[in-house]
């Protein structure tokens, strides 16, 4: 579960759990870039990004890009915009983001804000950095990515040691995200889920996967001391009896969460009134039965 905020307000760095070392992140990033990096969801997300873009008809001049790892994202808009403005995440969350007030029509941002400390108060930047009218879209995993690999690592460990250690970072639903958006002032927010179920030939496939994303354990209280090589092999063997296919090979899921908002405009739709409909339900109930 992520907190939320009142519009308008930033969150306090003090009181903002510290959920993730975003040090080690960069550093796990870096290793993936020398391990030669997985890239098959950034690669999804792109496509059906630049798919959703096509379907907004406007002409968005400035363009930031906010925290994806890679090239992918600026790559797969290439056709769309001349220019993608590429601005990093803070390790801090005490350090603001470098974005002017009123300075971008489009912000995107890929696979990023789930291993944000402070998503509340990303986003009241993100929505200050927008000039009226303007666009956040955002992909981000949550949902039931890698339920696979959680319970079946919290399986082993509860048989073998006695206890469950963190190991798979908590992510925000559908409804969490959703709430964010309205709470950081974003007019007409939207958010959908997109499910991507990935086959491996075993769960150690899987965990090299993660290595090559990046996306390997940087939860502040994950465990430092090795596993069990016992713990591991239970938990593969798990994984193997619980989520295998006809075929054997096993299933890994990640869901996309998409999310969408526009910075305030006077143009945009408004919501009408309590009590201002002209209509009656009962009315047009009882016209239906006529």
């Amino acid at each position: 579960m992520i907190a939320s905020l009142p519009t308008g307000m930033v969150t306090n760095p003090a009181a903002t759990p510290v959920l993730f070392d975003r040090t080690l992140l960069r550093a796990r990033l870096n290793r993936a870039q020398r391990l030669g990096p997985a890239t098959f969801l950034l690669d999804c997300v792109g496509a059906d990004m630049a798919e959703r873009l096509s379907a907004v008809l406007r002409d968005f001049k400035s363009v930031a890009e906010v925290g994806s790892p890679g090239d992918q994202i600026a790559r797969a808009l290439a056709g769309r915009f001349a220019h993608v403005a590429h601005v990093d995440l803070p390790e801090r969350e005490s350090e603001p983001l470098a974005l002017a007030a009123q300075s971008l029509d489009l912000a995107i941002s890929a696979l990023a804000f789930q291993f944000v400390n402070d998503l509340p108060g990303v986003l009241v930047q993100v929505r200050r950095a927008l000039r009226p009218d303007g666009l956040l879209m955002a992909a981000m995993v949550g949902g039931d990515t890698l339920i696979e690999l959680r319970q079946s690592f919290a399986a082993a460990e509860a048989e073998l040691e006695g206890g469950v250690s963190p190991r798979v970072a908590p992510f925000a639903d559908l409804r969490d995200v959703g709430a964010l958006l309205q709470r950081a002032g974003f007019a007409l927010p939207v958010t959908d889920v997109d499910r991507v179920v990935v086959r491996y030939d075993s769960a150690f496939s899987l965990m090299q996967d993660l290595r090559r994303m990046g996306a390997a354990n940087i939860l502040t209280e994950r465990r430092r001391t090795p596993t069990r090589r016992t713990t591991m092999l239970r938990m593969a063997e798990i994984y193997r009896e619980r989520f295998a296919e006809s075929d054997g090979r096993v299933r890994a899921t990640f869901d996309v969460i998409w999310l969408s908002g526009w910075a305030p405009h006077e143009s945009q739709p408004k919501p009408l009134k309590p009590g201002s409909a002209k209509a009656s339900l009962e009315e047009a109930v009882k016209k239906g039965r006529a």
